[in-house]
């Protein structure tokens, strides 16, 4: 009986170590998502794909990055087809983790004052140098609604 015993208490230790290793494997691939947009009439169903994202996978690490025409609904009084102000949007996610980049080269470009981006928004040199590195050097798995 003493060496069943010993036998059930080692198949226990090795099931609860494969448990634990799988949790730790698990939170250390937590998905990491770049969303790039570079046309504002593709904001509404980016920041819908980013909620739904969030709703199904809560621990994601979400960034949207926008460049050209992609950065209008990022500034200051951007209004939807529908009506309602993007900054309601972007508040709630940013709220829930989801980084903003807007790039630097098109505010520039068109000659727009960096002060009418969102504050939730962070101004990177280059939207698509941003989404480059994220993918290449921190992993990122890119997503173009």
């Amino acid at each position: 009986m003493n060496m069943f015993r010993r036998c059930f208490a080692a198949v226990l230790l090795a099931l609860f170590s494969c448990t634990a290793a799988s949790a730790a494997q698990a939170e250390a691939k937590a998905e990491k998502v770049v969303y790039h947009v570079n046309d504002a009439s593709n904001a509404t169903a980016a920041l819908r794909n980013i909620r739904n994202h969030l709703d199904a996978s809560p621990q994601a690490t979400i960034v949207l990055v926008a460049h050209g025409a992609g950065i209008d609904f990022l500034l200051d009084g951007a209004i939807a087809k529908d009506g309602t102000p993007y900054d309601v949007a972007v508040r709630e996610l940013a709220r829930r983790g989801v980084g903003f980049r807007v790039c630097n080269n098109t505010l520039e470009g068109r000659k727009i004052d960096r002060q009418r981006v969102l504050p939730e928004a962070v101004i990177v040199p280059s939207g698509v140098a941003e989404v480059t590195r994220l993918q290449a050097q921190e992993g990122y798995v890119y997503i173009k609604p």
